[in-house]
């Protein structure tokens, strides 16, 4: 019989096989992680599919996929004049407004009032609610609904957003945070005088039972050496700037590498150096983790994160990865690791790419630490153990809790 440790919500903006993010994807693999250890899961998300547009794709209601049950809530994105455009320059400028500024800046983004709403009724419910990342108005506003209850996935970045007094609530009143990284829960010190109780419980990583190098190269038609990116292919991930220093780079050495990237975004490389460039689109799980192991080196351009599992991915696959500086998350890793380089600029990408071009040999021998770092920290059943942990000391006891009714319909 199945142990009933209470019945717990889990709540991303987006939720769904054909979305690509990491928080989306991590929380999906921690749903399905937990309900296998006895908790009653429930996903509360949007219909939403595009994290730009916000556009209602998938149906409101409650629906089954992969073994989850499903509660998707229409969002609302109805004030998008200039004003919105206006505020958000100026938080992104790191402009001070007062609170009541940066509360009409959350309010005429992306909103979703009937998830707030629902937990108004139905809040007892649960024995915890888990919400990520800190800056959608899910987590902003609903987490406060039953702040007693609810625990954060924080997915802090270093950028303007995390510095906005209105946070303050969300990261100091609720029942706990998670953190991914030291540089992480270090950030969230520097920003937040008083933490609500937290932890660093890392982040989970499947480890792919084989990798099918010469098969992905057939099927997508990759020859010759290459460097790897995988994820958004937009500003705030460095796409653009990675385009550009590779584009340097190869101009400056004509180096032996293409640049594969796997993902969702425009592409659009310089156009002397477009046939350098393979866009590979999204990948099965088989054909991603053998383009990991068949890259000569994967680079982390991102400034901007709180884990990044695509750095785990590469080392386990057995290859060295390139990391910029400018994130403390990923230069602690590769510090830690010894299984990368960092670079500050475009001069110290090119210097990175030349040594994996010249030195194969040199470059594999330096991811080889890379694996028994990710292996000893973030498999799946160990950071599952340390959530569990913490849901056990922080939330309230499963009896205060009421169970779920089947069938429940939407209100």
């Amino acid at each position: 019989m199945v142990d009933r440790r209470g019945r717990i919500g889990l709540v991303p903006a987006r939720f769904g096989d054909d979305i690509l993010g990491g928080a989306e994807i991590v929380l999906r693999e921690m749903a399905t992680g937990l309900q296998a250890r006895g908790w009653d899961v429930e996903i509360l998300t949007t219909c939403a599919r595009d994290h730009h547009t916000w556009e209602n794709v998938y149906p409101a209601g409650v629906t089954h996929e992969g073994g989850l049950s499903v509660r998707r809530f229409e969002a609302v994105w109805d004030t998008r004049g200039p004003e919105r455009s206006e505020l958000e320059a100026a938080v992104m400028a790191g402009s001070p407004l007062p609170v009541e500024q940066q509360q009409r800046w959350m309010n005429l983004g992306m909103r979703v009032p009937s998830l707030y709403h629902y937990l108004l009724e139905h809040a007892q419910e649960y024995r915890g609610l888990i919400f990520a990342p800190y800056p959608f108005w899910p987590s902003f506003a609903c987490s406060q609904v039953a702040p007693e209850k609810s625990v954060l996935w924080t997915c802090l970045h270093d950028e303007p957003y995390a510095y906005l007094e209105l946070f303050r609530p969300v990261f100091e009143g609720v029942a706990g945070l998670w953190f991914q990284s030291d540089p992480e829960h270090d950030l969230a010190h520097r920003i937040h005088p008083r933490l609500a109780p937290h932890r660093t419980v890392g982040c989970g990583v499947d480890v792919p039972e084989s990798y099918d190098v010469e098969g992905f190269r057939a099927a997508y038609g990759i020859e010759g050496r290459f460097v790897l990116y995988a994820g958004r292919r937009e500003g705030a991930k460095g796409w653009d700037e990675l385009l550009n220093g590779f584009a340097a780079a190869v101009r400056s050495r004509d180096l032996p590498l293409q640049l594969v990237t796997m993902g969702g975004g425009p592409v659009e490389p310089p156009a002397d150096i477009a046939d350098r460039v393979v866009d590979v689109g999204f990948l099965p799980d088989h054909w991603r983790d053998a383009a990991f192991a068949a890259a000569d080196a994967y680079v982390q351009p991102s400034r901007y994160e709180a884990f990044s599992r695509t750095i785990m991915e590469a080392w386990l696959a057995g290859t060295p990865v390139i990391g910029n500086a400018g994130s403390a998350v990923v230069k602690d890793h590769i510090e830690k690791s010894g299984a990368g380089l960092v670079y500050d600029d475009d001069y110290e990408l090119e210097e990175c790419l030349a040594f994996v071009a010249d030195e194969p040999a040199a470059a594999a021998a330096l991811a080889a630490p890379g694996s028994d770092y990710v292996l000893r920290q973030y498999r799946w059943p160990a950071v599952l153990d340390r959530l569990e942990d913490c849901l056990e000391d922080w939330l309230p006891p499963v009896k205060d809790a009421t169970p779920a009714l089947a069938g429940e319909a939407l209100l």
